[in-house]
């Protein structure tokens, strides 16, 4: 068995290497750029408390990793009482927006009606640009990197714009929404 200090040592060692690369795993799974940081650090507090399971020949970057992703299914399952994730259903109807007939939103309950009428009126104020990166991203699934060649950006570019772009959304449904709230009461 190693002395303390060697393990911890070691582990922040792992700490100092793996850090901004886990921040920005997690920031890639759509949490909110306010509660990254938080993320990451619960993965390593777990990771630490668990160190004796860490087989060392093992990457440790992706044993942290699956730790985050897990944390973040969590989020997501709890999601209902914190906010840490960015709108859990902007992907999906970011995706399937442009295609809804207008029967189905009719036949969607009051609130998913709401969104899409939200999320249109929001899509509708979007620059040009920022629209194709959306599509690129969203109906055609391309990656960052394939983003960027095809329209002369970096891969990061790419990544802060889609980053950037979704926070107006969902700020701009949230201001949409609260309007259509105080409308009705």
């Amino acid at each position: 068995m190693e002395p303390a200090e060697s393990i911890e040592g070691e582990f922040l060692d792992y700490v100092r290497e793996h850090q901004a690369g886990l921040r920005a795993f997690v920031r890639s799974l759509g949490v909110d750029p306010m509660w990254v940081d938080d993320i990451a650090q619960e993965a390593f507090i777990v990771a630490y408390e668990r160190i004796d399971e860490f087989e060392r020949e093992r990457d440790f970057g992706k044993w942290v990793r699956g730790i985050a992703r897990n944390l973040v299914l969590n989020e997501r399952r709890k999601s209902a009482r914190r906010k840490r994730i960015l709108s859990d259903n902007l992907t999906e109807i970011l995706v399937s927006t442009t295609s809804v007939p207008e029967e189905a939103i009719e036949e969607g309950g009051d609130q998913t009606r709401a969104r899409l009428v939200a999320l249109r009126t929001c899509l509708e104020k979007v620059p040009e640009k920022s629209r194709e990166l959306l599509r690129s991203r969203y109906e055609q699934d391309a990656k960052a990197p394939d983003i960027a060649l095809r329209l002369g950006m970096s891969s990061a570019a790419v990544r802060k714009s889609l980053e950037r772009i979704r926070i107006n959304l969902k700020k701009c449904m949230e201001d949409q929404l609260s309007q259509l709230a105080r409308g009705n009461t």
